[in-house]
This record gives C-alpha cells, structure tokens and sequence, in this order.
C-alpha cells in the first residue's frame, strides 16, 4: 500500500525511506532510502529505525515514508509530521481507530518524559487520513476503511471521520471530509470531483 500511495508523490519532490527491511520500491528520481543494523557480534554499531527517523531531517526531505512502525520511533516520526515535514507510515492494527490508539501508545515507550497529555493532541494535528487494509476469505489485501482525522479531541480521545467504509463487501463513499481541504487545493486537487464524480454521458462515472 505505501507503494501505490508513494507512486502520487510528485516527481519533484525528495523523498526520505526508513526501513528495517528495504520493501519500498519507489520510481522517483530523488530517493534516499536507508535500513537499519543489528549490532555486530560484539554488541556495537546498531543503528536503530529511531535513529534513522531522527538523521532523516537532515537531508531536507519533501517528504519521509517509514516502513514500518513498532516502537518509540513513533514519537521521532510525530516530531517530524508536527514540524511540517509531510510523510507517511505504516503499522499492524485492527482497524484504523485502532492504529491512531496504537499510534498515542507507541511513544510513551520512548521515556517516562513522555505522557499522553503530550502524544494525544500531537497523534490529532500531525495525522490526515488513516487506510486500513484487511484480508478477505481468499487472503487478498483490500482497504477495508479510510478515515480522515480532523484534529479535534474528547478527553483523550481522536474524533475521526469515516470517508469510506465496507458494506456489502464494497468499499463506498461515507459521509466524512478530509481534513485541510486547502492542502488539496494546494496540490491542484478538486476534492468535489474526487469525492463525488459526475455522471459522464455513457451512464457511467467520471474517472
């Protein structure tokens, strides 16, 4: 999935990879993708995605994709979404309220200095839209539900907004928004079209 969203990323911009495993396989002319070390047999020269997210800012990205989220990189992940820098991630979780919860637990295993009056409103500002991805009765991956996160908070609770949901065993428009629809417009997209395509003169939709 990180790759097929990866490939809407515009080709002018620098991209950043952090992975354990390399996975991604990006066609853009501006990639620098790193991948974690182990430690040597004497217990030295470990380079941890933690690490990676932090040395990641350095380069200038446009833009910064972590493969996969386990551990308190999350909060170094956070830090940078706050500050402007766009990217994206991935994490197991069951569904996508599920993984925003997961992503208010993940940091707080970076130091007792860490609390959810922090990560909580910081999950809520840095995080748009969540794509969750199950798998049917024949083992085929298919996005179950997109949410988009708004940014307001309940006590320590997200409000999310359902964009689209399954019913039926199909993926269909909801009643949700994306959040900041001016960081759409900014990128030349036409969230109306997008959303809600017009019927073109074969009966059929617009693409």
């Amino acid at each position: 999935m990180l790759n097929c969203l990866a490939a809407a990323v515009p080709a002018r911009e620098r991209v950043v990879t952090c992975e354990e495993v390399f996975e991604l396989r990006l066609s853009l002319p501006d990639v620098v993708a790193m991948q974690t070390r182990p430690p040597n047999l004497e217990g030295t020269g470990e380079i941890p995605l933690r690490r990676l997210v932090k040395e990641s800012l350095r380069m200038r990205p446009d833009r910064l994709i972590v493969g996969e989220v386990r551990q308190e990189e999350c909060l170094d992940l956070l830090v940078a979404l706050n500050s402007g820098v766009p990217g994206m991630c991935s994490l197991h979780a069951n569904s996508a309220r599920e993984a925003i919860t997961k992503m208010c637990t993940l940091p707080l295993l970076a130091g007792e200095n860490v609390t959810h009056a922090f990560v909580v409103p910081t999950v809520a500002n840095s995080v748009d839209i969540v794509v969750h991805i199950g798998r049917d009765g024949s083992g085929r991956r298919v996005v179950r539900e997109i949410v988009g996160v708004p940014g307001r908070v309940e006590g320590d609770v997200i409000e999310v907004a359902d964009l689209f949901v399954t019913r039926g065993g199909r993926l269909i428009r909801a009643d949700g928004w994306p959040p900041h629809p001016e960081r759409f417009v900014a990128a030349g997209i036409d969230l109306a079209r997008l959303l809600f395509p017009l019927p073109d003169v074969d009966g059929g939709l617009d693409p």
